[in-house]
């Protein structure tokens, strides 16, 4: 530490080696200088106890090192797993991410994502509520965008990385139908408005092609209030003999009317989730779900924001396709 009581600067440390404030700074940054050189800066750095000033680096490269990563709603098991991971994945030393909740309201999701541009986010990772927002446009010009599960379709994001619930949905609802199953609610996530996202409008369009009677409804992540949901869905007069829940922490709510009500999955209830939780295969009977590759998906959203951060080119799209994990909940229907 400096004997002034001050903080050390670059100055301290030119003064120390004899070099010039540039070439202090450029050795520090690993930029410039020969080995030994930049040894002999770092050596010196350690001395003097000096530690560069975030506020001064970001004000010099035009960066503030932080990345946001906006969630539609972290009462969903399933994103508080992908925003653990990105946040240890993005964490460097001159970077940092920015976990923020959009508690699953689309209006607010857009008022926080223009917050991250206001203060100058690096990047915006996103979950997004409402895709088709007129907003996202906007935003997108103001800041690179990385958007996760639905494409932004009026907005140039830098990449996207994007579902394949064709495959999901499609391969869900028929595993139903093959077993019998011919009046099929889908569970999916709660938002303010009614807005249909890609894989709510592909449930209804399959479910015509396989003659299925179909229930669309919203349903929150958190236990309390799925279990809410199914107990009004099970208790109705067209009760579904199957159920697709588009994240398990639905399906979680789906087990525990269930118990309550004295039905049995699968004898009474044929049940499918949807982001295959690790906690799923301990439920009695273990979870039918659907598992989408996550270290894919960290490792392709972390690539994309790196280049739209060094190099502010817009990457091409990659899709994720999930992979069916048959377990215990899918049966036949009761015979009437």
């Amino acid at each position: 530490m400096s004997g002034t009581g001050r903080r050390p600067t670059l100055k301290d440390i030119a003064a120390e080696t004899g070099l010039s404030m540039a070439a202090v700074s450029y050795a520090l940054r690993g930029l410039h200088g020969t080995p030994e050189t930049r040894q002999r800066v770092q050596d010196a750095a350690d001395r003097l106890g000096y530690q560069a000033d975030p506020v001064a680096r970001a004000l010099a490269s035009g960066r503030s090192g932080s990345i946001g990563v906006l969630c539609a709603s972290l009462e969903d098991l399933w994103q508080q797993r992908v925003a653990a991971a990105l946040g240890r994945e993005l964490l460097a030393p001159d970077r940092n991410a920015w976990i923020i909740d959009s508690a699953g309201d689309a209006d607010r999701q857009l008022e926080l994502a223009q917050h991250l541009v206001d203060h100058r986010a690096d990047a915006i990772v996103v979950i997004p509520i409402d895709p088709a927002a007129k907003a996202w446009a906007e935003i997108a010009k103001q800041a690179p965008v990385i958007a996760i599960g639905d494409a932004l379709p009026g907005a140039k994001a830098k990449s996207e990385v994007i579902f394949d619930n064709e495959t999901g949905v499609s391969t869900a609802l028929r595993r139903l139908a093959d077993a019998g199953h011919r009046r099929v609610a889908v569970l999916s996530p709660t938002r303010r408005f009614e807005v249909e996202r890609p894989a709510e409008e592909l449930a209804q369009r399959v479910a015509a092609n396989l003659g299925l009677e179909i229930r669309l409804l919203q349903c929150p992540h958190d236990l309390a209030g799925a279990t809410d949901v199914a107990r009004t869905l099970l208790t109705s007069t067209t009760r579904p003999t199957g159920i697709l829940a588009l994240a398990d922490s639905m399906a979680f709510g789906v087990y525990a009317a269930s118990r309550e009500l004295g039905l049995r999955i699968p004898d009474d209830l044929s049940l499918l989730g949807y982001d295959d939780q690790p906690m799923s295969q301990l439920l009695t009977p273990p979870l039918s779900t659907f598992h989408w590759p996550l270290d894919d998906l960290v490792a392709h959203v972390v690539t994309r924001v790196t280049s739209a951060v060094d190099t502010n080119r817009r990457v091409r799209r990659t899709t994720l396709t999930p992979t069916l994990i048959e377990r215990g909940s899918v049966a036949a229907p009761p015979s009437s």
